[in-house]
């Protein structure tokens, strides 16, 4: 992913609300099913890691971005965003900006 790309999906993870709140039980394979499913409909979402956890958000991050093979797109403070692009065709909302072709001199 490029960064215009990331910066393009931090613009849209603004507008969003969480849907998932992280807590005390951390990463249970219920939640990255559903994580999974929600990425599936929605291409990108946002999760709350809540004051009652004990695992750092950042690493929250990684391990359910590859737990559900989708982008980290950014963590801030107890929030995470992570995009994935939907398989199916008619649940495709997220456009990417195309990444640069590099010139050769």
């Amino acid at each position: 992913m490029t960064t215009k790309q990331r910066a393009y999906l931090k613009g849209l993870a603004m507008t969003i609300e969480p849907i998932f709140q992280c807590g005390k039980s951390s990463v249970t394979p219920d939640f990255v099913k559903a994580v999974s499913e929600a990425l599936e409909k929605r291409e990108l979402i946002k999760i709350s890691v809540l004051q009652n956890c004990a695992d750092d958000p950042k690493e929250i991050g990684i391990m359910i971005s590859e737990r559900t093979r989708s982008e980290l797109v950014q963590v801030i403070g107890k929030k995470i965003v992570l995009y994935k692009q939907a398989k199916n065709e008619k649940n495709r909302k997220i456009e990417l900006p195309k990444a640069a072709k590099k010139q050769t001199i």
